[in-house]
């Protein structure tokens, strides 16, 4: 069965005047010749994405497209008409949300995260910024701790909104975030916290007493290729200590309290340094 929005592979049976046709055993799909491998041989098999043309034809191309049916993406604003917006989805075919399906008027040129799915009636690939809607409800299996794939959505007054793993919705924090974000950036992150009505909180740095080990070696290592002292220290800004060792002050601040505690550093109001013993 031939799933629109998403790749498939078919068999190349025969060439017409307009490109290839190839087929999953029931139904036939056109490729055209400018998106078609130019030593494809009948009989082949290839992998293709699809989708229906204007016409109601079912399409393939060899083109990547930036997302596939089911899954969350930033997409370009191409034109905006009485009915809806077209976005550019990185094939010849731009991908179509209804006004219905706008959170927000979108504008010319403007980007923004949109789910695709197809659309019932007719087949085709169907954006909306209405992302609640297709974010899953359901019981999930994350842990506290887990390493997750982030797709920022949104800034709100407490921070901002990410799709984890394309199924679920979490929050960063304002004050545990020291660097620019925006919507579209993919990020690696990590599970903080599983609250009531399972929402999630989310950190961009590694959670768990493994993290403090890490960070401790990390910041011995730094200290040793800087000459036993680094300018940072207990009343350095959040946002230096993070320019300088892309982590957080509360992480800093229990790496450097360990180091401290085994007496191979110590710390003062803006430096640490190694004490003589552990040179």
């Amino acid at each position: 069965m031939i799933e629109i929005g998403k790749y498939n592979e078919l068999r190349f049976t025969k060439k017409t005047e307009a490109g290839l046709i190839l087929t999953d055993g029931e139904k036939e799909v056109l490729l055209p010749f400018v998106n078609a491998p130019v030593d494809a041989q009948i009989g082949d098999n290839l992998n293709v994405f699809t989708y229906i043309h204007s016409d109601g034809r079912i399409m393939a191309t060899t083109e990547t497209p930036i997302a596939q049916v089911d899954e969350f993406a930033l997409l370009n604003v191409v034109d905006v008409t009485e009915q809806g917006a077209f976005m550019d989805m990185g094939i010849g075919k731009d991908v179509f949300v209804p006004e219905r399906e706008q959170k927000r008027p979108m504008q010319i040129g403007q980007k923004y995260v949109v789910y695709l799915y197809t659309d019932e009636r007719n087949d085709r690939i169907t954006a909306s910024s209405r992302l609640s809607d297709f974010i899953e409800q359901d019981e999930h299996d994350l842990e506290e701790g887990d390493e997750v794939r982030l797709l920022i959505t949104e800034e709100s007054d407490l921070g901002y909104s990410a799709i984890i793993n394309q199924r679920f919705m979490g929050l960063l924090y304002h004050n545990e975030v020291f660097e620019d974000l925006k919507a579209g950036d993919q990020k690696t992150g990590w599970i903080k916290k599983i609250r009531d009505a399972n929402k999630i909180d989310l950190s961009l740095q590694v959670i768990g007493f493994k993290h403090i080990l890490d960070l401790k070696d990390s910041l011995m290592i730094e200290l040793e290729e800087c000459g036993g002292s680094i300018s940072l220290g207990d009343k350095s800004s959040p946002e230096d200590i993070y320019n300088r060792l892309k982590i957080s002050k509360k992480a800093f601040k229990k790496a450097a309290g360990s180091l401290y505690k085994e007496r191979l550093v110590e710390i003062s109001d803006f430096e640490i340094k190694l004490v003589p013993k552990a040179r």
